[in-house]
């Protein structure tokens, strides 16, 4: 199933978002709460019985914070489907995607965990610097921690920072931790995600460059945007692309990029199955000494080929400018759109 963040696409300004879930392809997603309400006024002992029909269903933070499992609001798409449910425009529980505006699926994360799986682009990066990649990566796990205050959702739009004109973006996988981990083994580890979704961390390559001189960070080459959504897609939707003993499935990954002139330039194709590391063995690495809370994120790091820096000179010629639109999409996941513009003013 798909869990996702919604409100209504042309809904009053600043209208909350809701928890809601597409069980299937049709395109159709369940307004939890009503779907909640719905099942305890036809069996009101469903609130004694579970926490998950106690209080009313918000956001996918709380729900989490309630110490709930993604895979539990499947107990409510099964009651709706129980009781005759109708998946039409008549049934004020069924909400039609076309209308739909998504936000970011995890809107307070507590960390962001981005790690650097992908050997190609691990590769370029360290050719450019004149150098080879270091033995410890094909060893460890290594990740750094990126800033969660500027999260972007769907749609939602990104400029380049201040000082900056080489704005980059980075085709990535998420995970989404959703139970609590300590020293987790990792042929546990993959039990401990709630599900994948689509990863945009942004990057501004000047301030980059400048900074890595110092051998810290990343910092502000990083630390101003990070994209995430459409939504959630659980693990049990992957599993037939799961090849056995395959550390990844072999989902397909690009990137495009739309320009004011209306062309689109295909920059990235990847795979997902081209990680060296897979997300129970970053997870393993995370969790070492560490508690990982319900929530908190997870990133591939780049796919090879996903971000300008490795191929702006082949492809687009140019680091992103106002008014290009970025389009990231992986295979069974979803597709992640954002729009570029000038800075705001201050």
């Amino acid at each position: 199933m798909r869990v996702g963040h919604v409100r209504e696409r042309h809904g009053p300004a600043g209208s909350p978002w809701r928890l809601a879930v597409s069980p299937d392809a049709t395109g159709a997603w369940l307004d939890l709460e009503i779907v909640r309400r719905r099942l305890v006024a036809a069996d009101p002992r469903r609130a004694h019985n579970a926490i998950l029909f106690r209080q009313p269903i918000t956001i996918l933070d709380d729900h989490l914070g309630r110490g709930l499992r993604i895979e539990a609001l499947r107990e409510l798409v099964e009651g709706f489907a129980a009781g005759g449910g109708a998946r039409d425009v008549d049934d004020d529980a069924v909400l039609d995607e076309a209308n739909l505006a998504f936000g970011p699926p995890v809107l307070r994360p507590a960390s962001f965990r981005d790690f650097y799986a992908f050997e190609q682009h691990v590769r370029t990066v360290w050719e450019r610097r004149g150098g080879d990649i270091p033995e410890a990566w094909y060893r460890l796990p290594i990740f750094y921690f990126s800033n969660t205050s500027e999260l972007r959702g769907p749609g939602d739009r990104v400029w380049a920072p201040r000082g900056s004109s080489e704005l980059d973006f980075e085709l990535e996988v998420g995970a989404v931790v959703d139970t609590p981990v300590y020293n987790l083994p990792e042929e546990r580890a993959a039990e401990a995600i709630g599900g994948y979704l689509v990863v945009n961390d942004w990057s501004a390559r000047d301030l980059q460059r400048d900074e890595s001189t110092v051998r810290l960070g990343p910092a502000k080459g990083k630390d101003f945007a990070l994209t995430i959504g459409p939504w959630i897609v659980t693990p049990d939707e992957l599993a037939d692309r799961w090849a056995t003993d395959a550390l990844s499935p072999d989902l397909a990954m690009t990137a495009s990029v739309t320009g004011a002139d209306g062309r689109t330039v295909v920059v990235a194709n990847g795979s997902w199955a081209s990680a060296r590391y897979s997300f129970a063995q970053m997870l393993a690495r995370a969790s070492a000494d560490v508690h990982v809370r319900p929530g908190e994120l997870l990133g591939s790091g780049t796919v090879g080929t996903g971000c300008l820096l490795e191929v702006k000179d082949q492809t687009l010629g140019r680091w992103l400018e106002p008014s290009d639109v970025v389009t990231l999409a992986i295979e069974r996941i979803g597709e992640l759109t954002t729009p570029i513009v000038a800075r705001p003013a201050s």
